[in-house]
């Protein structure tokens, strides 16, 4: 194989791969602050969370979530769990939620792993 071709390659998995799972919480830390209280916020669109859904998960889609989200919580140190269906849009949330003051703002990464999370599966 030609090392250009495999260089490509390896460079187009790590651009797609490594910015989903930077940043993400271990399961460790977001079970134990889930136990302790941290809400689920699910940032997909309204459909995508009315077609499935984490149990007690909130729904606030990315585009929204500067806006909605502090008029639903007013407490910026209540610990946040965010997930979507790959990571990537729970990070901008993340880094959204940062910016305008909250602390304690996680993210969990894809459905699928927040959904091991959450049912402890």
């Amino acid at each position: 194989m030609n090392w250009t071709i495999a260089l490509i390659i390896a460079t187009a998995i790590a651009v797609i791969v490594v910015p989903s799972l930077v940043g993400r919480i271990s399961f460790e830390d977001a079970y134990a602050r889930l136990k302790n209280g941290a809400l689920v916020i699910d940032v997909r669109s309204p459909g995508e969370f009315d077609s499935a859904h984490l149990p007690n998960a909130i729904n606030v889609s990315l585009g929204e979530i500067e806006s909605a989200l502090p008029r639903r919580l007013k407490d910026k140190n209540q610990a946040l769990l965010l997930h979507c269906h790959s990571g990537m849009r729970s990070e901008m949330a993340k880094k959204k939620l940062k910016r305008l003051g909250y602390t304690n703002v996680f993210n969990l990464g894809s459905y699928a792993r927040a959904a091991r999370i959450v049912t402890g599966v």
